[in-house]
């Protein structure tokens, strides 16, 4: 799967324009109540980018920052085919996690078995050039379903995550 066909599957997954009050996401500061509510849209968050215009973000305002800012940065094109848009989708839904943050970066480490650190350093890349696709794909999306069932808003939106993830895992 390249780029474009990536960006396509996740822009459908993310939808349109959304300001849900109760999702840290759509706020500026990352928490509720905090800071300004400017949403969401294509998947570009107000947490994520506090400056940005959310409301009138183009598609293709979009789409150069999800090639810049999770495509390339993240070495997408370097995850075996069959796990690469999952761990592209969870990039942009997730954030990539870091040392203290579980994240996609973070998961695809822990399928790897290399040191969950949160870098795409070259003891990953070296592990993604050997890892089977398919196991690690089926790997990476335990981990991230784990990671969302212990999240305290799972009670709201666990059903939409659980659906995405299951989207991903039959194409679709």
């Amino acid at each position: 799967m390249n780029f474009d066909e990536a960006f396509k599957l996740v822009v459908g997954h993310e939808g349109g324009f959304t300001d849900d009050a109760k999702d840290t996401g759509n706020w500026t500061s990352g928490k509720v109540g905090i800071g300004k509510l400017n949403g969401t849209k294509y998947g570009i968050s107000a947490a994520a980018y506090p400056n940005i215009d959310i409301k009138n973000i183009t598609l293709d305002h979009a789409k150069e920052i999800y090639k810049r800012d999770y495509w390339l940065k993240y070495h997408c094109e370097k995850v075996p085919s069959d796990a690469r848009f999952s761990y592209f989708d969870a990039l942009v839904n997730s954030g990539p996690g870091g040392k203290t943050r579980q994240g996609a970066v973070i998961w695809l480490q822990k399928a790897l078995g290399v040191d969950a650190d949160g870098i795409i350093g070259n003891k990953t890349i070296a592990a993604l050039n050997s890892a089977n696709g398919a196991k690690l794909a089926m790997m990476f999306n335990g981990h991230r379903l784990m990671f969302l069932t212990q999240l305290n808003s799972w009670g709201v939106y666990g059903k939409g995550w659980a659906a995405r993830v299951a989207k991903n895992l039959i194409g679709e």
